[in-house]
Protein backbone atom coordinates (compact mmCIF):
# COMPACT_ATOMS: atom_id res chain seq x y z
CA UNK A 1 0.00 0.00 0.00
CA UNK A 2 1.17 3.52 -0.81
CA UNK A 3 -0.22 7.13 -0.41
CA UNK A 4 -2.19 8.00 -3.98
CA UNK A 5 -0.14 11.31 -4.34
CA UNK A 6 2.75 9.07 -4.35
CA UNK A 7 1.48 6.87 -6.87
CA UNK A 8 0.05 9.15 -8.84
CA UNK A 9 3.51 11.17 -9.02
CA UNK A 10 5.34 7.56 -9.32
CA UNK A 11 3.40 7.03 -12.40
CA UNK A 12 5.14 10.43 -14.07
CA UNK A 13 1.88 11.75 -15.02
CA UNK A 14 2.90 15.22 -12.41
CA UNK A 15 5.04 16.20 -9.66
CA UNK A 16 3.50 14.92 -6.31
CA UNK A 17 2.94 18.66 -5.29
CA UNK A 18 0.87 18.37 -8.23
CA UNK A 19 -1.07 15.15 -7.52
CA UNK A 20 -1.92 16.54 -4.30
CA UNK A 21 -3.64 19.67 -5.91
CA UNK A 22 -5.61 17.24 -8.95
CA UNK A 23 -6.76 15.75 -5.31
CA UNK A 24 -7.91 18.50 -3.41
CA UNK A 25 -9.85 19.79 -6.97
CA UNK A 26 -12.05 16.39 -7.08
CA UNK A 27 -9.91 15.44 -10.08
CA UNK A 28 -8.62 12.03 -8.91
CA UNK A 29 -10.69 8.71 -8.39
CA UNK A 30 -10.07 5.47 -7.55
CA UNK A 31 -11.81 2.75 -8.28
CA UNK A 32 -14.81 4.72 -9.60
CA UNK A 33 -15.33 6.97 -5.76
CA UNK A 34 -14.08 10.96 -6.60
CA UNK A 35 -10.99 11.49 -3.53
CA UNK A 36 -10.63 14.60 -2.42
CA UNK A 37 -8.33 14.08 1.04
CA UNK A 38 -5.02 13.55 1.33
CA UNK A 39 -3.61 10.29 2.91
CA UNK A 40 -5.67 8.07 1.22
CA UNK A 41 -3.50 4.51 0.65
CA UNK A 42 -3.84 2.27 -2.31
CA UNK A 43 -3.08 -1.05 -3.73
CA UNK A 44 -1.58 -2.21 -7.22
CA UNK A 45 -5.19 -3.85 -8.19
CA UNK A 46 -6.87 -0.19 -7.41
CA UNK A 47 -8.00 1.67 -10.75
CA UNK A 48 -7.02 5.23 -10.25
CA UNK A 49 -8.09 8.16 -12.80
CA UNK A 50 -6.95 11.51 -13.36
CA UNK A 51 -9.63 13.62 -14.87
CA UNK A 52 -11.56 9.93 -15.87
CA UNK A 53 -7.81 8.98 -18.15
CA UNK A 54 -5.75 5.98 -16.71
CA UNK A 55 -2.77 6.31 -14.86
CA UNK A 56 0.37 6.07 -17.88
CA UNK A 57 2.23 2.90 -17.49
CA UNK A 58 5.41 4.05 -16.01
CA UNK A 59 9.01 2.86 -17.70
CA UNK A 60 11.58 2.68 -15.47
CA UNK A 61 14.57 4.60 -16.50
CA UNK A 62 17.91 5.05 -15.01
CA UNK A 63 20.81 7.60 -16.96
CA UNK A 64 23.95 9.35 -16.64
CA UNK A 65 24.11 12.77 -17.74
CA UNK A 66 27.57 14.73 -17.57
CA UNK A 67 25.83 17.48 -16.00
CA UNK A 68 27.33 21.16 -17.65
CA UNK A 69 27.81 24.40 -16.08
CA UNK A 70 24.79 26.71 -16.16
CA UNK A 71 21.99 24.25 -16.24
CA UNK A 72 19.94 23.63 -12.81
CA UNK A 73 19.37 20.12 -11.39
CA UNK A 74 16.01 20.34 -11.16
CA UNK A 75 13.04 19.32 -13.30
CA UNK A 76 11.34 23.03 -14.17
CA UNK A 77 12.57 26.42 -13.29
CA UNK A 78 10.02 29.34 -13.25
CA UNK A 79 12.61 31.80 -14.32
CA UNK A 80 13.25 30.10 -17.65
CA UNK A 81 16.57 28.77 -17.05
CA UNK A 82 17.61 25.32 -18.49
CA UNK A 83 17.45 22.15 -16.44
CA UNK A 84 18.61 18.52 -16.56
CA UNK A 85 15.45 17.29 -17.33
CA UNK A 86 14.73 20.54 -20.53
CA UNK A 87 17.90 19.00 -21.99
CA UNK A 88 17.20 15.19 -21.75
CA UNK A 89 16.55 14.08 -25.84
CA UNK A 90 13.06 14.57 -26.81
CA UNK A 91 12.61 10.36 -26.31
CA UNK A 92 13.05 10.90 -22.67
CA UNK A 93 11.04 14.14 -22.51
CA UNK A 94 7.39 13.19 -20.78
CA UNK A 95 8.38 10.10 -18.83
CA UNK A 96 8.15 11.38 -15.47
CA UNK A 97 12.27 11.77 -15.00
CA UNK A 98 13.48 13.68 -12.19
CA UNK A 99 17.44 14.28 -11.25
CA UNK A 100 18.72 12.26 -7.93
CA UNK A 101 19.85 14.69 -5.85
CA UNK A 102 21.43 17.90 -7.21
CA UNK A 103 25.10 19.41 -8.30
CA UNK A 104 24.94 23.28 -7.85
CA UNK A 105 24.60 25.38 -11.37
CA UNK A 106 28.19 26.20 -11.37
CA UNK A 107 29.02 22.37 -10.89
CA UNK A 108 29.93 19.97 -13.39
CA UNK A 109 30.10 16.16 -13.99
CA UNK A 110 28.39 12.75 -13.02
CA UNK A 111 24.70 12.90 -12.41
CA UNK A 112 22.77 10.40 -12.44
CA UNK A 113 18.55 10.42 -13.72
CA UNK A 114 15.70 8.28 -13.18
CA UNK A 115 11.86 8.28 -12.74
CA UNK A 116 12.13 5.33 -9.72
CA UNK A 117 11.42 7.14 -6.65
CA UNK A 118 12.50 4.04 -4.98
CA UNK A 119 15.61 3.46 -6.38
CA UNK A 120 16.19 7.37 -5.84
CA UNK A 121 15.88 7.13 -2.37
CA UNK A 122 18.01 4.10 -1.87
CA UNK A 123 20.75 6.15 -2.96
CA UNK A 124 20.26 9.43 -1.62
CA UNK A 125 18.03 8.68 1.61
CA UNK A 126 19.80 9.21 4.84
CA UNK A 127 21.34 5.32 6.10
CA UNK A 128 23.24 5.61 1.95
CA UNK A 129 26.66 5.47 2.40
CA UNK A 130 27.18 5.77 -1.47
CA UNK A 131 30.77 8.16 -2.19
CA UNK A 132 30.60 10.56 -4.69
CA UNK A 133 34.32 11.60 -5.81
CA UNK A 134 35.14 15.78 -7.05
CA UNK A 135 37.62 17.62 -8.26
CA UNK A 136 37.66 21.09 -6.80
CA UNK A 137 39.86 23.42 -7.82
CA UNK A 138 40.72 25.97 -5.50
CA UNK A 139 42.47 29.03 -4.64
CA UNK A 140 45.69 29.00 -3.03
CA UNK A 141 48.05 26.30 -2.25
CA UNK A 142 46.72 23.88 0.14
CA UNK A 143 49.08 21.66 2.45
CA UNK A 144 48.93 18.31 2.96
CA UNK A 145 48.47 18.87 6.88
CA UNK A 146 45.56 20.85 5.56
CA UNK A 147 44.20 18.17 3.39
CA UNK A 148 44.68 15.85 6.45
CA UNK A 149 42.51 17.77 8.35
CA UNK A 150 39.74 18.33 5.23
CA UNK A 151 39.61 14.48 5.38
CA UNK A 152 39.37 13.79 9.15
CA UNK A 153 35.88 15.85 9.35
CA UNK A 154 36.00 20.00 9.63
CA UNK A 155 33.16 22.21 11.25
CA UNK A 156 30.34 23.76 9.46
CA UNK A 157 27.75 25.74 11.31
CA UNK A 158 29.36 24.11 14.45
CA UNK A 159 28.82 20.77 12.97
CA UNK A 160 32.02 18.51 12.25
CA UNK A 161 31.66 16.93 8.57
CA UNK A 162 32.04 13.26 8.86
CA UNK A 163 35.95 11.59 7.86
CA UNK A 164 36.20 11.56 4.10
CA UNK A 165 38.93 11.18 1.76
CA UNK A 166 41.19 13.62 0.38
CA UNK A 167 44.22 14.32 -1.63
CA UNK A 168 46.53 16.79 -3.54
CA UNK A 169 46.46 15.88 -7.67
CA UNK A 170 47.93 19.26 -8.64
CA UNK A 171 49.74 22.44 -7.22
CA UNK A 172 49.77 25.44 -9.74
CA UNK A 173 52.26 27.76 -8.13
CA UNK A 174 52.18 29.82 -11.27
CA UNK A 175 48.38 30.57 -10.40
CA UNK A 176 48.19 30.25 -6.91
CA UNK A 177 45.66 27.55 -7.27
CA UNK A 178 45.19 23.35 -6.03
CA UNK A 179 43.90 20.83 -7.55
CA UNK A 180 41.87 18.70 -4.94
CA UNK A 181 40.56 15.05 -4.96
CA UNK A 182 37.54 14.65 -2.41
CA UNK A 183 35.12 11.52 -1.92
CA UNK A 184 32.85 11.38 0.55
CA UNK A 185 29.50 10.02 1.50
CA UNK A 186 27.09 13.26 2.63
CA UNK A 187 25.28 15.69 0.54
CA UNK A 188 24.58 18.30 2.54
CA UNK A 189 23.46 21.76 0.68
CA UNK A 190 27.05 23.46 -0.88
CA UNK A 191 29.23 20.71 1.16
CA UNK A 192 32.41 20.50 -1.03
CA UNK A 193 32.85 24.09 -1.16
CA UNK A 194 32.05 24.99 2.50
CA UNK A 195 34.42 22.46 3.56
CA UNK A 196 37.27 23.67 2.24
CA UNK A 197 35.66 27.76 2.90
CA UNK A 198 35.98 26.47 6.60
CA UNK A 199 40.25 25.72 6.04
CA UNK A 200 39.91 29.75 4.22
CA UNK A 201 39.56 28.01 0.43
CA UNK A 202 37.22 29.35 -2.75
CA UNK A 203 36.77 26.65 -4.93
CA UNK A 204 37.32 28.25 -8.16
CA UNK A 205 35.84 25.15 -10.37
CA UNK A 206 33.77 21.99 -8.87
CA UNK A 207 33.16 18.70 -10.86
CA UNK A 208 31.94 15.68 -9.93
CA UNK A 209 33.55 12.84 -11.22
CA UNK A 210 32.38 9.87 -9.58
CA UNK A 211 28.65 8.99 -8.25
CA UNK A 212 29.55 5.37 -6.36
CA UNK A 213 30.99 3.21 -9.37
CA UNK A 214 29.66 5.57 -12.28
CA UNK A 215 31.74 7.86 -13.98
CA UNK A 216 31.79 10.28 -16.84
CA UNK A 217 33.88 8.57 -19.29
CA UNK A 218 33.33 9.76 -22.76
CA UNK A 219 30.54 12.09 -22.24
CA UNK A 220 30.20 15.47 -23.32
CA UNK A 221 28.51 18.41 -21.31
CA UNK A 222 24.72 17.66 -21.38
CA UNK A 223 24.80 14.04 -22.81
CA UNK A 224 24.09 11.36 -21.39
CA UNK A 225 23.54 7.22 -22.01
CA UNK A 226 21.21 4.60 -20.04
CA UNK A 227 22.98 2.78 -17.14
CA UNK A 228 23.71 -0.90 -18.01
CA UNK A 229 21.96 -3.68 -15.12
CA UNK A 230 24.61 -4.18 -13.57
CA UNK A 231 25.28 -0.41 -12.75
CA UNK A 232 22.08 -0.52 -11.64
CA UNK A 233 21.93 -3.49 -9.09
CA UNK A 234 25.94 -2.06 -8.17
CA UNK A 235 24.67 1.73 -7.09
CA UNK A 236 22.32 -0.05 -5.00
CA UNK A 237 24.29 -2.91 -3.21
CA UNK A 238 27.19 -0.08 -2.82
CA UNK A 239 24.78 2.55 -0.76
CA UNK A 240 24.03 -0.26 2.01
CA UNK A 241 27.73 -0.54 2.45
CA UNK A 242 29.07 1.24 5.75
CA UNK A 243 31.76 3.60 4.82
CA UNK A 244 34.39 3.60 7.42
CA UNK A 245 37.68 5.70 7.66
Amino acid sequence: MERLQKRIANSGLCSRRKAEEYIKEGRVKVNGEVITEMGVKVSPSDTILVDDNPLPVLIKTYLVMNKPVGVLSSTTDDRGRKTVISILPQEYQGLGLYPVGRLDYDTKGVLLITNDGDFMNTLIGPKSNLKKEYLARIDGIITKEEVKNLAQGVYIDAKKTRKCDAKIIDIDKKNKSSLVSITLVEGNYHQVKNMFLALGYNVKKLTRVKFGEVEIGNLSPGEIRELKPHEIKRLVVLSKYKFVK
